[in-house]
């Protein structure tokens, strides 16, 4: 049998950008990418501490050492700039593999930087 668990999570980030008029997504710094072990394209799920909104998208790498988190399209609706959210992303795996499994959690500064 296999199950879902948390594979990555990039905990307590601000949104520092939210654009509309974009094909959707969410553009995360490549510094926390990497920290989170997260690649381009990769679904992940968002939980807006603000708001309590929960939604689905996926990533695009955004530029190395800004801090950059954008959310893109449809999803710019969900979000306002400064709201606190969290990033998480799934994998699957067999419930052997997942009892040893341990997930890349990062914890960012009040800059989305890595501390």
């Amino acid at each position: 049998m296999q199950i879902t668990l948390m594979k990555s999570k990039i905990h307590r980030v601000k949104v520092t950008q939210a654009e509309l008029n974009y094909v959707g997504s969410i553009t995360i710094d490549e510094d926390l990418m990497d920290a989170a072990g997260l690649i381009e394209n990769e679904q992940v799920h968002i939980v807006n501490n603000n708001n309590g909104e929960r939604f689905v998208t996926y990533v695009i790498k955004g530029e190395r050492g800004t801090g950059m988190i954008c959310l893109n399209g449809a999803a710019a609706r969900r979000v306002q700039i400064g709201d606190i959210i969290i990033i998480i992303a799934y994998g699957t795996m067999s419930q052997e593999e997942a009892k040893s499994f341990k997930p890349m959690v990062v914890f960012p500064d009040h800059n989305n930087r890595l501390v």
